[in-house]
């Protein structure tokens, strides 16, 4: 897999989860679908190795998002 832009982890971070997807999208050349997924092993990473770094707790992060 191509490396990400560093935006895209402060995107995940600041819990701005569309732009975060549109630049992964745009930089991979994938689908949304499988954006998504790229999106969800990079948060993952992040909260496990940055967890003091998300303002936003894992309960809240998806909140709004999908409803």
């Amino acid at each position: 897999m191509a490396a990400l832009p560093a935006s895209v982890d402060r995107d995940i971070i600041d819990h701005r989860i569309v732009f975060a997807i549109k630049t992964i999208r745009d930089t991979l050349g994938c689908t949304i679908h499988e954006a998504i997924d790229v999106f969800a092993v990079r948060y993952e990473e992040l909260r496990r190795d940055r967890p003091d770094d998300f303002a936003v707790g894992p309960e809240e992060y998806g909140r709004g998002f999908y409803s």
